[in-house]
């Protein structure tokens, strides 16, 4: 038989926390461990040319179409 290493604090099939899933990966670390690699990754898609670069007009179109669409509530589901 297997044994469970993550705990049942609680009765909960998933894990210790109130969740119901166990912090893993980004969410387990700190958050300057975080930003110091995700500044890695912005920096070494720059040093690529992947990273995409904003123009004003294209940050200014793309914020009108934001605005335009969270103003619109008639195509919302309910």
């Amino acid at each position: 038989m297997a044994s469970n290493t993550q705990g049942t604090k609680g009765g909960s099939k998933g894990g210790g926390n109130q969740k119901g899933k166990s912090e893993r990966g980004f969410a387990a670390m700190n958050p300057e461990r975080q930003r110091a690699i995700a500044s890695e990754g912005g920096k070494a898609a720059h040093q690529s040319g992947n990273a995409h670069e904003f123009t004003s007009e294209e940050a200014r179109a793309a914020g009108r179409k934001g605005g335009q669409a969270s103003g619109n509530h008639s195509g919302r589901q309910r």
